[in-house]
């Protein structure tokens, strides 16, 4: 059963399909968004094997097709692939929708302390834990560095991360066990607090904010370095 490769595909068909709409025209990006999403892939497969290696998590073969890449299921190398690619045409949407969306200054200040200062809390509490500690602290470099790096961009970057949450918790679920035999991807518990949505470890909603925020900031980058070349 490879449910883990039908989890991306279905995550990414429909962003897919609209990437070409007149009034979106998001596969206009592709040259920017695969160049970075090629190096912040990098950094997650790195991570990715890394706890792999060490039982911090691993994969149920019963629902992968049984090709290894570094390690890893290749579901797992196309989850770093597709699920940025629909949450960054979702930005990319609410941006062409809401071009005019904006958070006080004082909000997203406040937000991004609130975050930034939760995580760091978080890491320090759990530094023990390989999974809590570097989700939280991952998260808090990437909040902190944010927000001198994209200011205002953080504002539409905050809606789409609240939207995305309600995939999320779907295709993630689904992942850890909400609804079938077992997990797809299970976690150590002695690597992770405990506290649990539905069938996920809180640390994802965390790192997942990471992979997207991380994203979001390379694709600025190299539309910067990009632009100054031509």
């Amino acid at each position: 059963m490879y449910l883990y490769l039908l989890l991306n595909l279905g995550a990414v068909w429909f962003p897919l399909i609209f990437s070409f709409h007149p009034r979106l025209n998001f596969y206009k990006e592709w040259k920017w968004f695969f160049p970075a999403n090629m190096i912040v892939a990098l950094f997650f497969i790195i991570w990715d094997a890394w706890f792999t290696k060490e039982g911090v998590w691993g994969f149920n073969s019963e629902y992968l097709l049984g090709w290894n890449i570094m390690g890893l299921p290749f579901e797992e190398i196309l989850f770093f692939i597709c699920i940025p690619y629909a949450s960054l045409f979702t930005l990319h949407a609410l941006k062409k929708i809401y071009p005019n969306f904006k958070l006080s200054v004082d909000v997203r200040y406040t937000l991004t302390i609130v975050l930034t200062t939760f995580c760091l809390i978080c890491a320090f509490f759990f530094i023990h834990k390989m999974y809590t500690f570097s989700a939280f602290f991952m998260a808090a470099v990437s909040l902190i560095v944010a927000h001198f790096y994209l200011k205002e961009k953080l504002d539409h970057f905050y809606l789409m991360y609240m939207i995305i949450l309600i995939p999320f918790f779907i295709i993630n679920g689904i992942l850890t066990g909400t609804g079938i035999p077992g997990e797809v991807v299970w976690y150590n518990e002695s690597h992770i607090i405990g506290i649990r949505l539905l069938t996920i470890p809180f640390e994802d909603v965390f790192y997942g904010l990471t992979l997207l925020l991380m994203n979001v900031m390379v694709l600025q980058k190299v539309r910067e370095v990009r632009g100054r070349e031509k």
